[in-house]
């Protein structure tokens, strides 16, 4: 029985925290937060306010780290350096050289790290990822990546809008698109961006170049009550794929449209189903991590190179 234990009981935790009580041989044993409220809803837990109280007072094999992003590395080595297996949300670090000193300090007390990059688990995001590899619909000519949504105002202690604590929009939001884009594609050879930038919004668009198409992608911060959108659209030689509305389509150049769950009648008799498990991202990086320190298996779904690959681009934004 894995024993687990979370810190920052926040917006994201809400996510983390269903995940970790559904799950078997796990018990998640204790939650921690300077805002003891915050922890009210979750009385099974033991509820801590200081951090390294928790560390020494519970033996835990996982901790989940759900905290602002600029105390991501230097709670993660705490921890690490106590033998803890460690689950961090994104991004690890506005910091690439963070990333080396985390991973170093798993190596040396032979325990796991992996930084919670959602989007990797995203099923519609995952069969995209497929279909380019396997080149089902010929070559990629162009992809289109879009997160957009309004200025997070609600943040504790207002850090989401503090550009040295969060990094604004690259780090918090674009973050899962860039990170998608390298998971599929590799790194992009070039990139050109455009950014508006105030005092209470942040919106930009990047185009990120490779040998054969590009990559066009945008994300916001708008200072209006804009509803969240998150889209993608794929275009191939054979094909055109979107995912708009939580809902994926495909549009085939023979004239198909094709949504999860349907057959083409071309297909009836191979039983080639376009279909996508019924899967919570979320839940499912959480099990991932949990299996791989169950049963020590290594973290091959995010790399240390991949994040360095990606926090180099936002940097550069």
């Amino acid at each position: 029985m894995l024993k687990v234990g979370l810190v920052g009981t926040g917006g994201i935790s809400g996510a983390h925290i269903p995940a970790w009580k559904s799950m078997e041989n796990v018990e998640l044993v204790a939650l921690c937060d300077i805002r003891p409220e915050q922890m009210e809803k979750y009385p099974e837990q033991r509820h801590y306010t200081d951090f390294d109280e928790m560390l020494e007072n519970e033996k835990l094999d996982i901790l989940d780290i759900c905290l602002p992003t600029y105390l991501h590395a230097e709670c993660a080595i705490k921890a690490l350096n106590k033998g803890i297996n460690v689950l961090c949300e994104k991004p690890i670090s506005l910091e690439i050289e963070d990333i080396d000193r985390v991973y170093a300090a798993a190596e040396k007390n032979n325990v796991k790290f992996m930084v919670a990059q959602v989007i990797r688990f995203w099923p519609e995001y995952e069969f995209v990822r497929e279909i380019y590899n396997t080149k089902k619909y010929g070559r990629l000519l162009s992809a289109d990546l879009s997160r957009l949504g309004c200025y997070p105002k609600y943040s504790w202690d207002g850090w989401m809008m503090d550009e040295k604590r969060s990094g604004l929009v690259p780090f918090d939001l674009h973050i899962h698109d860039a990170d998608f884009m390298v998971y599929a594609f590799g790194a992009p050879k070039n990139s050109i961006s455009h950014r508006a930038k105030t005092e209470t919004q942040d919106y930009f668009t990047v185009v990120y170049e490779y040998d054969d198409f590009f990559v066009t992608s945008n994300a916001s911060w708008f200072n209006a009550p804009v509803p969240f959108h998150m889209s993608f659209r794929l275009q191939f030689d054979d094909a055109v794929i979107t995912y708009e509305g939580n809902k994926l389509t495909i549009y085939e150049r023979s004239g198909n449209v094709i949504t999860p769950g349907e057959i083409k009648e071309s297909e009836m008799d191979t039983g080639d189903v376009v279909d996508l498990p019924k899967s919570n991202a979320y839940a499912d990086e959480i099990r991932y991590f949990a299996d791989a320190v169950l049963n020590n298996k290594p973290i091959e779904k995010v790399t240390p190179d991949s994040l360095k690959t990606v926090l180099k681009l936002l940097k550069k934004l």
